[in-house]
């Protein structure tokens, strides 16, 4: 845990019934000081979006070699490498080449996040699943953040039902460059 971390309880009713996961997960984030509350609120629903067992948040962004969340087997081989934000083509080069699957999701505009990878070498790039959410639902999220999180995350047919704190939202989950 980063020294100067503030650290986040999330209770969550996870109902992903596109998946067919239902959990109830308590999730303590730390969100490092350089860390803004829209990428960590990212984290933690990606985390929620790719739920399985195995997963785990790695140092966030002091991880340096790591992304922001793993999905490993009982061996401990990479079944997923699960990114947030806008990292380089590096990063995603060598996810890639160390895991079955490789996924990013965004707070940001997606199409300038895949622009960033542009012309750059990705192993298996064709693979790379970029996910973002309608403009507005993360900074709306964010608003309502407390130290203390009680959630409900819905996923049904790619839409995102939050109650996020006794406020609820909605989103569409995004696939770039599909949708």
């Amino acid at each position: 845990m980063a020294t100067g971390a503030t650290i986040h309880t999330f209770t969550v009713n996870l109902a992903d019934v596109d998946r067919g996961v239902y959990e109830e997960l308590d999730l303590r984030v730390a969100q490092h000081p350089s860390e803004t509350g829209a990428f960590m609120l990212t984290r933690v629903l990606a985390y929620c979006l790719e739920y399985a067992e195995g997963i785990a948040f790695t140092d966030g962004v002091s991880a340096t070699d790591l992304p922001a969340v793993l999905v490993r087997d009982l061996t401990g081989r990479i079944l997923a490498w699960v990114e947030v934000g806008a990292p380089d083509a590096e990063r995603l080069h060598l996810g890639s080449k160390q895991s079955e699957r490789t996924v990013v999701y965004t707070h940001r505009d997606p199409a300038k996040v895949a622009a960033l990878w542009n012309g750059k070498r990705i192993h298996r790039a064709d693979e790379l699943v970029l996910h973002s959410f309608d403009p507005g639902f993360i900074d709306a999220a964010v608003d309502v953040l407390e130290r203390r999180n009680a959630m409900t995350l819905t996923v049904t047919e790619r839409r995102l039902f939050l109650e996020l704190n006794g406020t609820t939202l909605e989103s569409d989950l995004h696939e770039f460059p599909r949708d």
